[in-house]
């Protein structure tokens, strides 16, 4: 998990990949969050999305999000994006969290829209990312 993520968004940035798997071992925690969902299909690694307090500099007082979501190139258009965002998210929920956030870049928009997440944010930080947030369903 760890070296697809750091292939994906931090190689290009010179970022070792022991700082990604380091970060990826926090996850292994007692604590509820940060906490990761890895997809597999018999066997073979699919995808993975994770639950973490902070992903984005520029906004450090929203908490917690959804990141570093990635699906293999083999098991895209297949649904295993929307299941691993909608797992962890409903994972977050469950821990009792009322508002969840996530950051994508606007190619990415229609994806996280028609997932149920709402743009609260354009144009954030260096990379122009769309911030979205998404609140735990209402009982009843």
């Amino acid at each position: 998990m760890a070296e697809r993520i750091w292939r994906a968004w931090w190689r290009h940035n010179n970022v070792p990949l022991a700082t990604i798997e380091s970060w990826s071992e926090e996850n292994l925690t007692e604590a509820p969050i940060p906490f990761a969902l890895v997809a597999h299909e018999n066997g073979v690694f699919a995808g993975t999305a994770s639950v973490i307090a902070d992903d984005l500099d520029e906004r450090p007082n929203l908490t917690p999000w959804v990141a570093a979501v990635w699906v293999e190139p083999p098991f895209r258009q297949r649904g295993v994006g929307r299941r691993l965002v909608d797992d962890a998210a409903r994972a977050c929920f469950a821990l009792g969290t009322k508002r969840l956030y996530l950051n994508a870049l606007p190619a990415r928009e229609a994806f996280y829209v028609l997932g149920g997440w709402q743009p609260i944010e354009r144009e954030v930080g260096p990379h122009g990312v769309i911030v979205f947030s998404r609140n735990a369903p209402t009982p009843g």
